[in-house]
C-alpha cells in the first residue's frame, strides 16, 4: 500500500538542489565522499551518530547501531533524494558490532528508502573475500540485500583507499613503514598485489553512481595492480626520503603481532585486513573499464595521483610521527609510574632532609610527596588504558607545571642537580605538548 503523500521522503521542488544523506559522515573517507557530491551540486546531510549536543542544520541521526527498522530512520530520510552509505567498523566494541553496522541498521535505511521512495542507494562496501573475515562477510551480506529491494543501488568495493591529503588505519601504516629512515620496512617479502584508490577518485565515483542509475556491484581499483613492494616505494619517492632497500619482516612475526593486537583491541591492521593482504587485494579484470564505461570515470594510478599534489614537510612529519607517537606516549606513562613508586617508596627522612630549612617543611613533606605519588600513578594508568588521553595529558602539564614553579621557587638548589632535577621539566614540558597534539588520532 502507498504511503501518505506527507510521508514521502523526496522534495516538489524542483528549482532546489537535490539533497543526499552520507551515513557515516564522520569518518575518513566520508569527507571525501562529501566535497564530491557537493562538486556535483548535490545538498548534502551529515548522517552521524547520538551526540549530546543539539543536531546542526546539516546534521541527521543515522546511529546504525540503534536504528535497526525502518520506522526509525523516517524523519532521517525527510527530504532526502539519495543516500550513502560510507559507515563501517574494523573492530567490534559493545554495541557497535559487525552484523549491526554493516547489515542490520543500513538495510532497515535502504528498505525506509522503499517505503519512502527514496530511489537511490550507494553503498561503500569493501573488496575482499568473505572467507577472510566478518568484517568483508558482513559487507557483502548487505550487498547481497541491499541489491534484492526494489530501488536502483549501486555498492562500490574499493581496494586499498589513499589520500596524498591524509591517512587513516592501515593506509597510515603502510606510508610510516614506507617512509622509516634508511630503508623501507616490508611485511612479509612485499610481494602481495593490490590495486589502490585515491580517495578522490572514489568520492568521484560515488558522487556520480548518487545521481546515476547504475545497479549492481562495482569493483573499484587502479588501472593496474602493484605489489605491496611498489606500492610502498611509490610512496617514498613522493616523501622524497633517500634509500631504496628494504627490510623485509618475516610473515610470523607480523602474525604474532596482528594477533596480539586483536586480543586488545588495538592496532591498526586486524586479522582480517591481514588476510586480505597476504590474499591479495585487487579487482577484477575488467573493473576499470566497466567503471570508464559507466560513470565516466576511473581511478588513475598511484604514482599518476600522487604526481599531482607534490608532498610537503608535514607528509613527511606525519609518517614519520607514526611510530614515535606511540612510543612518546609509553615514555610518558612509564615516567609517571616510576615517579609514583619513587614517591612512595623514599624514606620519610630523606624527604624531610630533601625539604629542611626551606618553606617546605612546614607541608607535611611527606604526605605531600605520598598524596602527589598517587595522583601520578592514577595519571599514568589513565593513559596507559586509553582514558580520555587529551585531558589526561593537559592534566600531566599542569601538574609538572606546578611542581616546577612550586619547587623551583621554594627549592632553587633543584635548579642545579647534577642529574637534572628540575631542568628536565623545560623538555618534559613541550613534550607533552607534542603528545597532547599527537593524541588526537582522527
Amino acid at each position: 500500500m502507498d504511503e501518505p503523500a506527507s510521508d514521502r521522503a523526496p522534495r516538489t521542488d524542483a528549482t532546489a538542489p537535490k539533497t543526499v544523506l552520507v551515513i557515516g559522515a564522520n569518518g575518513f573517507l566520508a569527507g571525501y565522499l562529501i566535497a564530491a557530491l557537493r562538486r556535483h551540486g548535490w545538498r548534502v546531510l551529515r548522517g552521524i551518530r547520538d551526540t549530546p549536543r543539539a543536531l546542526r542544520e546539516d546534521e541527521r541521526r543515522a546511529d546504525l547501531a540503534r536504528m535497526t527498522s525502518p520506522q526509525d530512520w523516517r524523519e532521517t530520510l525527510r527530504g532526502v533524494d539519495a543516500v550513502v552509505n560510507a559507515a563501517g567498523i574494523l573492530r567490534e566494541t559493545g554495541a557497535q558490532t559487525f552484523q549491526a553496522i554493516h547489515v542490520d541498521g543500513p538495510l532497515a535505511a535502504a528498505q525506509a528508502c522503499v517505503d519512502l521512495r527514496v530511489p537511490r542507494f550507494v553503498q561503500l562496501s569493501a573488496l575482499g573475500e568473505p572467507a577472510d573475515g566478518e568484517f568483508i562477510a558482513s559487507k557483502h551480506r548487505f550487498d547481497d540485500a541491499l541489491l534484492r529491494l526494489p530501488l536502483t543501488a549501486v555498492a562500490l568495493r574499493p581496494s586499498v583507499v589513499y589520500a596524498a591529503s591524509g591517512s587513516y588505519g592501515g593506509t597510515s601504516l603502510l606510508r610510516a613503514l614506507a617512509a622509516f629512515p634508511g630503508r623501507q620496512l616490508l611485511p612479509g617479502d612485499g610481494r602481495w598485489p593490490l590495486q589502490p584508490v585515491a580517495a578522490e577518485d572514489l568520492g568521484e565515483i560515488a558522487a556520480r553512481a548518487a545521481g546515476g542509475t547504475q545497479h549492481g556491484v562495482y569493483d573499484v581499483g587502479g588501472p593496474q595492480p602493484l605489489s605491496l613492494r611498489e606500492y610502498q616505494a611509490t610512496w617514498r619517492r613522493w616523501l622524497r626520503i633517500e634509500g631504496h632497500g628494504a627490510v623485509a619482516f618475516p610473515e610470523s612475526l607480523v602474525s604474532l603481532q596482528v594477533a596480539i593486537g586483536e586480543r586488545l583491541g588495538r592496532g591498526p591492521v586486524g586479522e582480517t585486513m591481514w588476510r586480505m593482504l597476504r590474499r591479495g587485494n585487487v579487482a577484477r579484470p575488467d573493473a576499470h573499464a566497466r567503471l570508464q564505461a559507466d560513470f565516466g570515470h576511473a581511478p588513475a594510478a598511484l604514482a599518476e595521483a600522487l604526481a599531482t599534489t607534490p608532498s610537503q614537510v608535514q607528509d613527511r612529519w606525519q609518517a614519520q610521527l607514526y611510530f614515535l607517537a606511540p612510543m612518546l606516549r609509553v615514555a610518558v606513562v612509564a615516567l609517571w609510574l616510576i615517579s609514583a613508586a619513587a614517591g612512595w617508596l623514599t624514606p620519610a627522612a630523606t624527604i624531610e632532609a630533601m625539604v629542611a630549612d626551606s618553606p617546605l617543611q612546614h607541608w607535611q613533606p611527606v604526605a605531600l610527596a605520598r598524596v602527589a605519588a598517587g595522583l601520578d600513578a592514577i595519571l599514568g594508568l589513565a593513559l596507559l588504558l586509553g582514558w580520555r588521553p587529551r585531558l589526561v595529558l593537559g592534566l600531566m602539564g599542569l601538574s609538572v607545571l606546578a611542581y616546577t614553579a612550586a619547587f623551583g621557587a621554594l627549592l632553587p638548589g633543584q635548579w642545579l642537580d647534577p642529574l637534572g632535577g628540575l631542568a628536565k621539566n623545560l623538555v618534559l614540558l613541550p613534550a607533552l605538548a607534542v603528545a597532547w597534539v599527537l593524541a588526537d588520532r582522527r
